[in-house]
């Protein structure tokens, strides 16, 4: 489900979970044990996070494999990508989104948690559509989008729960740059080796002091905010909107 190569000690971790790359609990697994392993020594100092495809950077959960979930497992594999969330956001090495397909609802998620997101031009869409499947924001991404963007402009992205074009994303602060796709690579390599040309443990107290904050208000509420998640996944309500989602998956 992941593909990953390495270049000046950056390594580059492509989703590769067919076209759309939905998010299951096997690809939470799996990025949350390739991110541990390369989050000790120095043989890595960067990572750049993107999609083996240029349609989908990802589409978001993969609706089709979770709606069959018992709520028990369900709640498991849930709690298991807001840590993974926390993980990416709190990382302690640069690691940058390059943008290169859609990112939609937790796949924009993914790319929001990173320190940078740099994003193919073209129709290249971001979103947040929960509020459209009838479930909350999970709670991680609405703190950090709102610490990012503003609490206004944040209202604004998840009550209309509508995706927006690179120049759109960029105008919000949403992402950081724009770039023609054959140059979105080396750009965002170059991003990476001048993050990695200061001393690492400087770059990891330094990051550790600007996201720490929000790390702790998230875990404060994060609990709660899973049992709430997961009651409205298996609201009657929802469970037609997510069969609806399915025909169109």
């Amino acid at each position: 489900m992941l593909k990953i190569s390495t270049k000046n000690k950056i390594a580059i971790i492509e989703l590769d979970k067919g076209i759309t790359n939905a998010i299951s609990p096997a690809l939470v697994s799996d990025l949350r044990k390739k991110l541990r392993e390369m989050s000790f020594g120095d043989e890595i100092r960067a990572i750049i996070l993107t999609s083996s495809n240029t349609k989908f950077f990802s589409i978001g959960l993969n609706i089709p494999e979770l709606y069959e979930l018992s709520k028990e497992d369900f709640t498991q594999f849930y709690s298991s990508f807001n840590e993974l969330c926390i993980e990416l956001y709190s990382y302690p090495k640069p690691v940058l989104a390059m943008i290169n397909g859609h990112a939609i609802a937790a796949g924009c998620i993914l790319a929001l948690c990173c320190d940078y997101r740099f994003i193919s031009q073209g129709k290249k869409l971001m979103g947040l559509n929960e509020i459209k499947l009838g479930v909350p924001i999970p709670y991680p991404a609405l703190q950090i989008l709102e610490n990012m963007i503003g609490s206004e402009q944040t209202k604004e992205f998840v009550y209309t729960g509508e995706f927006l074009s690179p120049e759109s994303l960029l105008e919000l602060g949403i992402v950081d740059k724009i770039y023609p796709p054959d140059e979105l690579l080396e750009c965002s390599l170059n991003k990476c080796l001048s993050l990695i040309e200061n001393p690492s443990v400087a770059f990891t107290k330094i990051k550790l002091d600007l996201k720490m904050p929000i790390v702790n208000h998230i875990k404060t509420r994060l609990e709660s905010h899973i049992e709430s998640f997961v009651d409205s996944w298996y609201s009657e309500e929802t469970r037609v909107l997510l069969k609806d989602a399915i025909k169109k998956f």
